[in-house]
């Protein structure tokens, strides 16, 4: 058994021997490369030194086009969206561009029969007025003040916005109706709705299984429709479709593919004539 002091001593000179030959190989490195970098300093002492090009050669190098091409002024992304953004943000009348509606494009003036220019007037006259429109064709009969519940959720309005049906089967009164061949004119009437909001129903929970199996599917729903108000449902008198345009022709000249709108007079109901001729009976007999 050795001692602790002899083990150290031993530990001691091993150091000492392998740390000799890194010190011998670093000094021998460090050397080569001195060695080197003065072998190579008077190398390249013989070269001339680079002559930077003159400052009247560059200018006579470069176009006078050029230099006029890179001090022109280019209009930066901010500005031209700044200025679409005002283009666009217009107001007319206090209504955004964007809210009001597209104008109708029509390839000619209305034309009227004679027959809907004489009845006209009498139901532009009996008020209240209903009418049959028609949205994603399915009609709705609406009066001035209802309000109707869409079955779906309309997109893009917000409430307040103002919507006009523009698509119309019948407009009618107490004793006239008029029919259109299919749709009447939108030139000749105004039906216009405002938006109140959203309504949801009340949660619908649905139970479904397959056959022999124990598991049971819960599917829960909850839809949402549109709420609309019908503010105005106006008919336009003669007057006002002659100052728009139309034309009165006779009956023979619109083509029968094309159609006319009519007017027609309800007849009365069976039981008022019976009851007006039971009364015509009894004041014969009391004579």
């Amino acid at each position: 058994m050795f001692s602790r002091q002899a083990l150290r001593g031993l530990f001691s000179v091993e150091r000492v021997a392998s740390q000799q030959p890194i010190l011998s190989y670093a000094s021998r490195a460090c050397l080569h490369q001195a060695s080197t970098t003065n072998s190579s300093s008077q190398n390249f002492q013989a070269t001339p030194p680079e002559i930077p090009p003159s400052t009247s050669a560059a200018a006579v190098s470069i176009p006078p086009s050029a230099s006029q091409t890179s001090t022109s002024p280019i209009p930066d992304a901010t500005q031209q969206s700044t200025t679409t953004s005002t283009s666009d943000g217009h107001f007319i009348n206090g209504i955004p561009r964007t809210k009001l509606p597209l104008p109708p494009l029509f390839d000619s003036n209305l034309k009227i029969t004679k027959s809907l220019a004489d009845k006209l007037p009498y139901l532009y006259t009996q008020r209240p007025h209903y009418i049959s429109a028609h949205l994603h064709d399915r009609p709705y009969l609406l009066t001035e003040g209802d309000h109707l519940r869409l079955p779906f959720l309309m997109p893009k309005v917000k409430s307040g916005d103002i919507l006009r049906f523009n698509r119309a089967s019948v407009i009618g009164s107490r004793d006239y109706t008029l029919k259109g061949s299919p749709y009447i004119d939108e030139r000749m009437y105004e039906c216009r709705l405002r938006v109140l909001g959203v309504e949801s129903e009340p949660l619908r929970i649905k139970e479904k299984t397959k056959r022999r199996r124990r598991h049971v599917q819960r599917i829960k729903s909850k839809h949402r429709y549109t709420i609309l108000r019908v503010m105005e449902v106006k008919l336009k008198s003669l007057e006002e479709l002659m100052e728009d345009g139309a034309e009165i022709i006779k009956e023979g000249t619109i083509l029968e593919e094309q159609g006319a709108d009519v007017i027609e007079k309800k007849d009365a109901p069976s039981y008022l004539i019976v009851f007006e001729s039971i009364l015509s009976v009894i004041s014969i007999s009391r004579l």
